[in-house]
């Protein structure tokens, strides 16, 4: 599995805006307000994912005599920290789609008020995307020294 490439989060962020932005021309009118309860749960994802990381490098160091973690529950982690960080740059996409196609309207109050609820959740999948990079980067296992060693050797052969 090779780790989540940034240039492909970004490609996914800028295609939803575009999608977000040309569907926001047709229906923003018959929406309701944005809620903000996207907002705390985004954040609360990346807070888990960033003690996560922290908690699950500490254990692949062997750092603290803390036990080891399990490969499975290692894998899992790779997982979620792949889709959460998809699952951020979709949102991301998302919210900046109705934040470009807001700022023509900034006079009125309802789309002030959905422009900044964009900006707001916008920021917050921007943590969780970072968060989640994170905790895949946590993931890594260290080359071991005799793997190391083994390769200079063959190498010199």
């Amino acid at each position: 599995m090779r780790p989540t490439r940034t240039s492909t989060l970004a490609i996914v962020a800028v295609v939803c805006a575009v999608v977000a932005w040309v569907l926001l021309r047709s229906v923003y009118v018959h929406l309701p307000p944005l809620p903000w309860t996207g907002v705390p749960a985004l954040l609360v994802a990346a807070a888990a994912e960033a003690w996560t990381g922290r908690d699950l490098q500490s254990r692949i160091l062997r750092r603290r005599d803390l036990k080891p973690a399990a490969p499975l529950f290692v894998s899992r982690m790779v997982a979620l920290a792949k889709a959460s960080s998809l699952a951020a740059a979709v949102i991301a996409g998302l919210a900046a789609g109705f934040v470009v196609y807001l700022s023509g309207s900034l006079n009125a109050a309802v789309p002030r008020q959905d422009a900044l609820t964009a900006a707001v959740t916008l920021a917050s999948a921007v943590v969780l995307a970072c968060a989640a990079l994170y905790l895949e980067y946590c993931c890594r296992v260290p080359n071991a020294p005799d793997r190391e060693t083994t390769d200079d050797q063959a190498r010199l052969s």
